[in-house]
């Protein structure tokens, strides 16, 4: 890996804007909060994991409502305060303070998913990402009136040990839309992807999180970077991200 970000030192030029790609691992006081993965998945046989919006909501409320270890057994009662973004009652205030992992960047699309956490806790991604497969396929196979595994496998998880992986992945991530002939050029749009809300409102705050990236961005040089940056030309080059999904 240390031979492949040699590679990318230096100045990336972005449109008019010059960023400087700090190459060097993460600062001791952000490596001391948690360490961050990208973790994704997708449907067994590359089949749709999301048939409608209201598959996307309940996975959206479960994003959430999964962060901590705070037991909510009636998931349909809170998917109406999520939408409306009503995060002051008692429960997500417990889920917020027992957080076991922290939500950086997501997007869902038909058949996968790609999301940014960081590790709150030891073994908090796999406790939150078992939970989270394990509610949604229970809920997916009884709406759907089907039985057996929803996902292709286990979950895929990738430790992300710079800061410039962190911010072309996150791109990549944001940019997943432009696959969809009705979102391309408009992938700021795209309501199942955390991208508008780095550029715009936070729309789930304080359930997303993306201040580690956003402290070396406003919202306006984000944007740009990462619709100017041939984003994955650069991950797929440099850091030999799985262009299947």
């Amino acid at each position: 890996m240390s031979n492949l970000l040699s590679n990318l030192q230096g100045l990336t030029n972005v449109g008019n804007i010059n960023y400087f790609i700090n190459m060097n691992k993460f600062s001791p006081a952000e490596e001391s909060r948690e360490s961050y993965y990208h973790v994704y998945n997708r449907g067994v046989e590359k089949r749709s994991i999301f048939i409608d919006d209201n598959d996307r909501w309940r996975f959206l409320t479960l994003l959430i409502a999964l962060q901590g270890d705070v037991v909510c057994p009636h998931i349909d009662r809170i998917i109406h305060d999520v939408k409306h973004r009503r995060f002051d009652s008692s429960l997500f205030q417990k889920i917020s303070a027992h957080r076991n992992i922290e939500l950086t960047c997501f997007c869902l699309m038909y058949n996968h998913f790609h999301l940014i956490l960081g590790e709150k806790r030891e073994g908090g991604i796999s406790k939150f990402m078992q939970r989270l497969s394990d509610a949604y396929t229970k809920y997916f196979n009884t709406r759907h009136h089907r039985v057996g595994h929803l996902f292709g496998g286990k979950f895929q998880s990738i430790y992300i040990n710079d800061d410039a992986y962190l911010k072309y992945l996150s791109a990549y991530i944001h940019l997943n839309p432009r696959e969809l002939k009705q979102w391309r050029k408009k992938e700021i749009n795209y309501p199942w992807s955390s991208f508008q809300d780095y550029v715009s409102e936070n729309r789930w705050k304080p359930f997303l999180n993306p201040d580690i990236l956003l402290n070396d961005f406003d919202s306006r040089e984000y944007r740009n970077f990462v619709l100017d940056t041939p984003i994955r030309e650069k991950l797929e080059d440099k850091y030999l991200i799985d262009s299947s999904y």
